[in-house]
């Protein structure tokens, strides 16, 4: 979304709403089921302009352990302070990028950062539920249906002579 923002660098306005729909940028594994819908606005206190914007997206993926159909919904806050250009220095902009918004040309575009935060803040890992046992190393049951009936432990192969030593002492 492209945003005009002269009303507010000439004074006539503090406020300016902002609710629309994005396509957020694709990330590994994950579907998005719909747009993801942003609200907020742009407010202007005495020169200083901040952004607030608060972002959903519903997505369907696997549980990162036991691979189980996962529909969530991704919640995203984004605040920035708005600039006009020319107004930072560019090593101030370098050394604080994400915190500013800039003004290009009286308009303000979002949609870039926007994306960008989704595809940086989108957790890596998505679980069913917090204790989720995964799969069963052998057989790959998942374990939240119940036991699968293979053994808990394992003789480690290269110690399994020192066990016959012991069956052979009794």
């Amino acid at each position: 979304m492209i945003l005009d923002m002269s009303s507010m660098l000439r004074g006539e306005t503090d406020r300016i709403s902002i609710d629309y729909m994005i396509v957020p940028d694709a990330v590994y594994g994950v579907e998005f089921v719909s747009d993801a819908h942003v609200v907020g606005e742009i407010t202007d206190s005495a020169g200083y302009m901040r952004l607030s914007l608060k972002a959903q997206v519903k997505y369907r993926t696997e549980c990162a352990r036991c691979l189980a159909d996962v529909d969530g919904v991704f919640e995203l806050d984004f605040e920035r302070t708005v600039a006009d250009e020319g107004t930072l220095t560019e090593e101030k902009l370098e050394e604080n990028v994400d915190e500013y918004v800039i003004i290009e040309n009286g308009k303000l575009d979002i949609d870039e950062q926007i994306r960008e935060a989704f595809t940086l803040e989108f957790p890596s890992k998505i679980l069913c539920s917090e204790d989720c046992a995964g799969l069963c190393p052998k057989c790959g049951k998942r374990l939240a249906d119940g036991d699968c009936g293979c053994a808990k432990k394992d003789i480690d192969p290269r110690l399994a002579i020192l066990k016959t030593l012991l069956e052979n002492k009794d």
